[in-house]
């Protein structure tokens, strides 16, 4: 779906279906360096059961017009952007890694619009290592490896997926390797600056899920804690034995623990 939001090309991919005016509305956000698509195996399902579903490309990804934008904020302004751009007044959100704070920075701060929170692989603060900072900064291939190789849990690199012929480790490369010069480390930066997060967390009155992976190297189920303390109200399920990139390692259980807040 084309959307011109601020003057400029967006897109969001609707699951199959039309968006039709009206129907809940629920908001899918990718992480940095990538797009609406790892959002395949959960998107359908919604879009197919009374809800609209946008799986966006951020700014700068995917087949939306940049450049990327260098803050969490600026991208939950986006985000409310294209949702004035549809004429939709509330919607819930589901983000995943930097996509979580720019769901949870916009439900802070637009919390009459946010019905419902899904924050998949998150805490806040998000450090980045130093190593893969600079190594996105320099446009070296070593940091698509290393978020890939971070990303996934040993089951994750050797193939275990339920679905037959999915390659998690390739797929998740390859579309890295698609992003835009400087977008990986503009969308690692602006994670690792986000510090200020948890003052805003009891501003978010909506039901909140926070979706963690036990085997997370990159955002490790115990840092979420501090958040999950914050947030009122917030549920925390941690999915065992998966790593980082969930919805491709273990794309049902994810679906449930949505199906279950949204």
């Amino acid at each position: 779906m084309d959307i011109t939001v601020g003057g400029k090309a967006g897109f969001a991919a609707t699951g199959g279906q039309p968006f039709k005016a009206g129907q809940p509305t629920i908001v899918f956000i990718h992480g940095g360096g990538l797009d609406h698509s790892v959002w395949a195996l959960q998107t359908r399902y919604f879009a197919y059961h009374g809800r609209n579903v946008l799986a966006v490309d951020l700014p700068g990804h995917g087949r939306t017009a940049g450049p990327v934008l260098t803050t969490i904020e600026a991208n939950a302004d986006w985000v409310m952007a294209l949702l004035d751009a549809l004429d939709v007044e509330t919607a819930a959100l589901v983000g995943h890694s930097m996509g979580s704070l720019v769901a949870f920075d916009a439900a802070a701060r637009y919390p009459a619009r946010i019905t419902a929170l899904a924050l998949l692989g998150t805490s806040i603060p998000m450090p980045v290592a130093d190593m893969l900072l600079d190594s996105a900064a320099e446009g070296e291939h070593a940091a698509f490896d290393m978020v890939t190789l971070w990303g996934h849990s040993r089951d994750g690199q050797t193939g275990s997926n339920r679905a037959p012929g999915l390659w998690m480790t390739g797929a998740a490369v390859t579309l890295l390797e698609r992003s835009g010069p400087g977008v990986l480390h503009a969308c690692l930066k602006a994670a690792n600056d986000y510090r200020h997060g948890l003052d805003l967390a009891g501003d978010i009155t909506c039901p909140t899920l926070l979706l963690l992976g036990e085997r997370d190297a990159m955002t490790p189920a115990k840092a979420a804690k501090p958040l999950a303390a914050a947030i009122p109200d917030a549920r925390v399920t941690i999915l065992p034995a998966c790593g980082h990139m969930m919805m491709s390692e273990q794309p049902d259980q994810v679906l449930d623990e949505l199906i279950s807040i949204l």
